[in-house]
Parts: structure tokens; C-alpha cells; sequence
């Protein structure tokens, strides 16, 4: 009958224990905006005050502005053909001019930024490349061999000299194919073109694109007059197949 009642009493002294325990844990209920405690205070004049969550702020960031290119050249051929392009794909163009804005009566030059400067004049380029994600060169020439090596070395390092220092990422250089008898001709457009090249790859050794098209077809127009690319250029594509025949026979089963 003791150990009857002993168990009984362990027993009660057990619930009693779990029920105190319970009523000293703090219990979170949900009611709408606010959470009370379901805790029964020691203090019985205490009041339990809720305490608010609130919704986290909404932050609204700025679409990425679209990149923005600097095409050299870009009143030229080539150059007003990239333009072109780039506009069709959403970048944001400018150009560089000796005079600012060229004129030019197509739509497409009024939504490319001019400016104003020189690529022989290495202080009048740094505006130009404020904020530029990327330049592409399509700066040449013809004349006498000094002329030739100025505009198509001199310039192009220059500009690719002041890309670097400002921190552009990309600069991509449209050279040109080797043409054989060609190269000895315009010794001074070749000479230029690979010393640019030798520049771009020692200042943008990741960053650095060099592009080598063959002559470039088309009808570029001069003023008033058109020229038709294609019947200039096919005896240099001519003296450039046979140079490549003579030099580097292709296997008989080409």
C-alpha cells in the first residue's frame, strides 16, 4: 500500500513539474499582424505587448545602362558600317571626328555621339574615351609610305595607348590580309598595320582583338561619286591567290 501511494505521489510531482514547465515557455501565436506570447508571466501585473513585423522595402534598381562603343573611323566605309550595326543592336555609338560631327545626310550619323579630336594628337582622345565598354578601329590610309604608316600605325597606337590608360576593356582593330607583291607596294600601309598590331597585343593581351579581312568589298561613295570596291580590289585578290598557289600548294585531294 506504501509504495502504492509513493508512486502516486511521485506521479503528481511529476505533472505538476511538466505543467509548471510548460507554462514558463514562451509560445509564439500568429494573430494577423502581430505575435503574443502564450507565456504565463510571473508578474501578474505585467502585460505582454506584441511586437510588429514589418514587410521588408522594396528596392528598385536601375536597369544596366547598354554599353557604349567608341568606333574610330566611323565616318569611313567600314567604320559607318559598324556604326550602323551597333545602333541595330542597342549599343550606345560615338565616333571621333577632326571637325565634331561630319556631314553626313544619313539618319543613322544623328544618333552617333562626335567628337571632337585627333588620333595624331594623343591629349585630344581622352574625353572621347570616357565611359567606352569597348573602341573598334577602322582607321587607314593611302599615299605616300610615311603617310600610310602615320595614319595606319601612328594613329592607331595612339589611340590604342590612351584606350589602355583610361581602362577600356575591348579594343578590337580591323588590319588587313597579307597580299603578297602587295605588301612590298604599300610597304608603309603594312608596316603600319602590323606595328599597331604589336601595340594592341603587348597593352590588351586579353582584352585585344585583331581582325585580318581580305579586300573589302562594296560601293563606297565619295561626294557624289560611287566606287565600286570590287573592281579596285580584284587585282589584289588576283596577286593574292596566286602568291598563296606558289607558295603554299594545297594537298591534291583539295
Amino acid at each position: 500500500m506504501r509504495s502504492a501511494v509513493a508512486r502516486l505521489i511521485r506521479s503528481s510531482s511529476s505533472t505538476s513539474a511538466n505543467t509548471s514547465h510548460l507554462s514558463s515557455s514562451p509560445v509564439l501565436l500568429n494573430t494577423g499582424n502581430a505575435f503574443f506570447s502564450s507565456a504565463i508571466p510571473s508578474d501578474p501585473k505585467h502585460i505582454e505587448e506584441p511586437f510588429k513585423v514589418e514587410e521588408a522595402e522594396t528596392v528598385k534598381v536601375k536597369p544596366p545602362s547598354p554599353d557604349k562603343l567608341l568606333v574610330l573611323g566611323g565616318s569611313g566605309f567600314v567604320g559607318s558600317h559598324v556604326c550602323k550595326e551597333a545602333l541595330d543592336k542597342g549599343f550606345v555609338v560615338s565616333s571621333l571626328n577632326r571637325s565634331g560631327k561630319p556631314s553626313l545626310s544619313e539618319s543613322w550619323a544623328d544618333k552617333v555621339i562626335w567628337n571632337q579630336g585627333n588620333l595624331l594628337e594623343p591629349s585630344s582622345l581622352k574625353d572621347a574615351m570616357d565611359d567606352v565598354s569597348a573602341v573598334i578601329s577602322c582607321v587607314g590610309g593611302f599615299g605616300s609610305n610615311s603617310f600610310m604608316y602615320k595614319i595606319n600605325g601612328t594613329a592607331n597606337i595612339n589611340a590604342i595607348r590612351a584606350a589602355a590608360e583610361k581602362g577600356v576593356k575591348r579594343f578590337v582593330y580591323v588590319s588587313a590580309a597579307d597580299f603578297g607583291l602587295v605588301n612590298y607596294l604599300l610597304k608603309g600601309y603594312y608596316d603600319g598595320k602590323r606595328a599597331a598590331e604589336a601595340e594592341l597585343l603587348s597593352k590588351f593581351t586579353y582584352g585585344g582583338v585583331i581582325l585580318r579581312p581580305g579586300f573589302i568589298h562594296g560601293t563606297r561613295r565619295v561626294g557624289s561619286v560611287k566606287i565600286p570596291l570590287g573592281v579596285v580590289g580584284a587585282p589584289m585578290e588576283m596577286d593574292s591567290k596566286l602568291n598563296v598557289s606558289t607558295t603554299c600548294p594545297c594537298p591534291s585531294w583539295q
